[in-house]
């Protein structure tokens, strides 16, 4: 889905209740598009970790303006379906990724401490 508002929609289909009820969690998965415009922002919180992250931030459940309860791990569930097709796992993501030489250029805080000590 292209909008954070048509996830609502889907949700209220779903649930009851209305649009607003759900926004914020929709508008959650995709805040990651403030930093990568494309359909790579999804690495960041489109998997099964992003959503068990939503329910530590938003709660267990939400009652909706219907007066139903919704468990928010499934409203999460139907996000990342509706925009991948399936639920992917972090690692999913991770082994897309191509290794970049400045990745293995890590440096052991212990140099940084010595060098900082010695002026």
């Amino acid at each position: 889905m292209s909008h954070c508002y048509y996830h609502s929609i889907s949700s209220v289909r779903q649930w009851g209740g209305n649009p607003e009820d759900y926004q914020v969690l929709h508008d959650w998965f995709d805040q990651s598009k403030a930093h990568i415009g494309d359909l790579r922002h999804r690495a960041l919180r489109h998997h099964t970790e992003g959503i068990f992250m939503l329910e530590a931030i938003f709660g267990t459940t939400l009652t909706n303006s219907d007066g139903r309860i919704v468990p928010v791990r499934l409203i999460g569930e139907q996000h990342v379906r509706e925009d991948l097709g399936r639920i992917p796992s972090f690692a999913d993501w991770a082994r897309a990724l191509r290794v970049e030489p400045w990745m293995t250029k890590g440096q052991r805080l212990s140099q940084q401490f010595d060098a900082s000590d010695s002026q």
